[in-house]
This record gives structure tokens, C-alpha cells and sequence, in this order.
């Protein structure tokens, strides 16, 4: 007689309910990074947002903590088809920092410390759906993760949560960024396996 475990069972499910396609869970935290790590110091931080006018919008580090912080819980997906639930940071709402901007264009070209880029439509990091993190899991954001700050935009593929974030510019098209450019997808919707073009 076969005897079934209710609590394995149960994790069965909540992974094939709660994973998009083609991804696997991983209780591990994988680092995969296009280049070295930059080593960047709060005292030298800064994030910038840029528009098409030329204005800067610029906080340092110490402004950016002097935001409304917000408790975040999501799920993260990978595009190499490893996926993490229920992870927790802490970070500002990208709607708070675009309070104080003005802009006409609809995408932005996140740039990060070290180069790398990545492009978003600006309505993916409004209302509630990006945050500049510079916590995880109640510590210090690691460098091997992004720290001391990275854009977090759990609802796309993880690529598209820029490490080290440095800034972002705002965009008339959706120009492609770093990987965008070396073969993968120009949006990365996992719900929909947008993993490459």
C-alpha cells in the first residue's frame, strides 16, 4: 500500500501552481554575473533618473534612505530556469522617485556600476511593480547579489533587476540593453517564456 505524504504532496503542488514554465525551485540563491563584481561604497553612491530634457533627478545614498521604505515579498525568476518564492527585501518604490520627475517617454535603459544595461517599458516599474532593493532576506544587500542597491522587478525575468543599479534614462523607443542585445528577450514576461528573441 503506498503511503503519501501530505506535506510533499502539498510542496508538489504550490510548485507546479506557482512556477512559470520551464523553471525549477531552487532554495539556493545562484549568482550569475556578465563580468566582475564592482565594489561600489554608499559614501560614493548615488541613483540618477534622467529625462529627455537633460534634467537629473539624483538622491545619495542617504537621501534614498530618508524614503518611505517598503517590506517586499516576491517570487524571482531566472532566465537560466532556476526560480526562488517568497523572497524578502526591503527598498523605495520606484513610484516614490518618479514623484519628483516629468516625462513624456514610455521606456527607460536602466544602467548599472560596471556598464551593464538593461531596457524596461516605464510602466513596468510604476504602480507598485519595481523597487531600488538594497536589503535581502534582513541583511545588507551582498555584492555578489547587486548590492549595495539593485532595481527589483520580480515580475520579469531577473536579468531585468539590474545589479549594482546606478540609474536610469529615460527612453522615446525601447532600445536594447546588455543582453537584450546578445540574443534574449527585449521584454522577458516568464509566464510566457520570453527567454530569448
Amino acid at each position: 500500500m503506498a503511503v503519501i505524504s501530505r506535506g510533499f504532496g502539498g510542496r508538489r503542488r504550490r510548485a507546479e501552481e506557482d512556477l512559470p514554465p520551464g523553471q525549477y525551485l531552487t532554495e539556493d540563491f545562484p549568482v550569475l554575473s556578465a563580468g566582475p563584481t564592482p565594489v561600489v561604497d554608499t559614501a560614493e553612491w548615488e541613483f540618477v533618473i534622467q529625462t529627455e530634457t537633460g534634467a537629473r533627478h539624483r538622491w545619495s545614498w542617504d537621501e534614498l534612505q530618508a524614503l518611505p521604505i517598503e517590506e517586499i515579498t516576491k517570487d524571482i525568476h531566472c532566465v537560466t530556469r532556476w526560480s526562488k518564492l517568497e523572497t524578502t527585501w526591503r527598498g523605495v518604490s520606484l513610484d516614490t522617485l518618479f514623484e519628483q520627475v516629468e516625462t513624456a517617454y514610455d521606456y527607460v535603459l536602466a544602467h548599472s556600476y560596471g556598464g551593464y544595461t538593461t531596457n524596461l517599458p516605464l510602466e513596468d516599474l510604476l504602480d507598485g511593480k519595481a523597487w531600488i532593493a538594497f536589503e535581502y532576506d534582513d541583511s545588507p544587500l551582498a555584492p555578489e547579489h547587486g548590492g549595495p542597491a539593485r532595481l527589483l522587478v520580480p515580475h520579469l525575468y531577473f536579468w531585468k533587476s539590474a545589479k549594482w543599479v546606478h540609474g536610469l534614462v529615460m527612453q522615446t523607443d525601447d532600445e536594447p540593453g546588455f543582453w537584450e542585445q546578445n540574443g534574449y528577450h527585449l521584454y522577458g514576461d516568464p509566464w510566457l517564456e520570453q527567454r530569448y528573441s
